[in-house]
C-alpha cells in the first residue's frame, strides 16, 4: 500500500463534505500548511476562518459558531491546541456539549527536531479527563477518512489527532469500521498487542515477524480511546493472558493506563505499557525517536517475547 498522510486525508475528506454542507466550518491557527488546508480555504472561503497563532481564540470562535448551529472543525498543531487552549476546550466545548471537533495534527513527536515545546505526548491524558468528548487516533489515511466522515455527520465534541508525515497503510481502501469498537488487525492466542495511531502498523509488522517464530499475537487497533471498547480488552485478557500496549504518548494517562485500569478491575493479567517515559525527551526526527525508544517491530517483538515468557520484573 502507498504511504499517505493522515492530515491530508482529513482535509481532503472534509473539503468534499463541506462543499455540500454550508454548516461545516474549518478554523485554523496559522496552520494552513500543517493542516494542508490551502485548497479548502481557496475553494470554500466563506467556510474557512484563519485566526493566526491564537489557539484559545480559535476554540472560542469555533464554540461561538457551533452555538448557532454550525458544525465546526478547529485544526492546528496538537501540541498547541491541546495545551494552550485546554481551558477553552474544557469550558466552551466539552462542558457545553457543542458541535466542535478539535483536530490536532503533527501529534506525538512529529515535530521532534523542534524539541519538547512541540511534542504532543500529553493530549490523550488531558482530553480523557474532560466530559462529553470523544477521542480518536487513526492509524492510516483510510481510517482517518472514515472518522472524518463520522465526525462531520454526528453531533458532539470530539478530538482527533494525526501525525505529520506520510504513513504506511494498514487497511485497504473502503475498509469499514465500527466507530466505537476496536478493530482486530489480526488474531492470535499467545498475547495481545493493543495499539493506536501510527503504532498500529509497527504492531502489525512485529506480529507478522513473531508468527514466523511460532508466536501468534492478536493485534487490536484501539483507534477510539473515548468511549473505548472495554469488551475487546477483557476478551483479549481472557483469551491471550498477556497484553502489550503501544502509543505515541506519555506512559501516563493514555492508552496503556486505560487498558491497565480495565484489566485490573475485570480480568487481571500481565500488562506492559510501551510509551514515552517520564523524562525530558530526546530531540530528533520521528524515525530516530521511535528507534531510540524502542518503537520498532524488533523492539515490540522483544517485549512480546518477555511477556510470553513472563520475564518482566514487576
Amino acid at each position: 500500500m502507498a504511504k499517505v498522510s493522515c492530515r491530508k486525508a482529513f482535509t481532503s475528506t472534509l473539503e468534499e463534505i463541506a462543499a455540500h454542507d454550508q454548516s461545516i466550518y474549518m478554523v485554523c491557527t496559522d496552520s494552513r500548511g500543517s493542516v494542508t488546508a490551502s485548497n479548502f480555504a481557496k475553494k470554500l472561503p466563506n467556510q474557512f476562518i484563519e485566526v493566526g497563532i491564537a489557539e484559545q481564540n480559535a476554540v472560542g470562535i469555533a464554540a461561538g459558531l457551533a452555538s448557532v448551529g454550525n458544525n465546526v472543525f478547529v485544526a492546528g498543531p496538537a501540541c498547541f491546541l491541546t495545551a494552550r487552549s485546554y481551558e477553552q476546550i474544557k469550558v466552551d466545548v466539552a462542558y457545553n456539549r457543542l458541535n466542535v471537533k478539535i483536530v490536532g495534527v503533527s501529534a506525538g513527536v512529529s515535530y521532534g527536531p523542534l524539541g519538547g515545546t512541540h511534542t504532543a505526548l500529553h493530549d490523550f491524558a488531558g482530553m480523557r479527563a474532560l466530559p462529553n468528548i470523544q477521542i480518536f487516533a487513526p492509524s492510516d489515511h483510510v481510517q482517518t477518512a472514515f472518522i472524518t466522515k463520522y465526525l462531520a455527520n454526528n453531533y458532539g465534541p470530539a478530538y482527533m489527532r494525526t501525525g505529520r508525515g506520510d504513513v504506511e497503510g494498514v487497511y485497504p481502501q473502503n475498509e469499514g469500521f465500527d466507530i466505537h469498537k476496536a478493530k482486530m488487525v489480526q488474531d492470535g492466542t499467545h498475547a495481545t498487542i493493543i495499539a493506536c495511531g501510527e503504532m498500529v502498523y509497527l504492531a502489525k509488522m512485529a506480529a507478522e515477524g513473531l508468527a514466523a517464530e511460532g508466536i501468534f499475537v492478536r493485534v487490536l487497533d484501539m483507534f477510539c480511546l473515548k468511549p473505548f471498547d472495554k469488551d475487546a480488552i477483557i476478551k483479549a485478557a481472557r483469551e491471550t493472558k498477556a497484553i502489550l500496549t503501544i502509543e505515541e504518548h506519555s506512559i501516563h494517562g493514555g492508552l496503556g493506563e486505560l487498558v491497565c485500569a480495565t484489566v485490573s478491575q475485570f480480568c487481571p493479567v500481565p500488562v506492559k505499557i510501551m510509551g514515552f517515559p517520564d523524562e525530558e525527551y530526546k530531540i530528533g526526527s520521528s524515525p530516530e525517536l521511535f528507534k531510540y525508544y524502542g518503537f520498532t517491530p524488533k523492539g515490540i517483538a522483544h517485549n512480546v517475547k518477555k511477556l510470553v515468557n513472563n520475564d518482566f520484573i514487576y
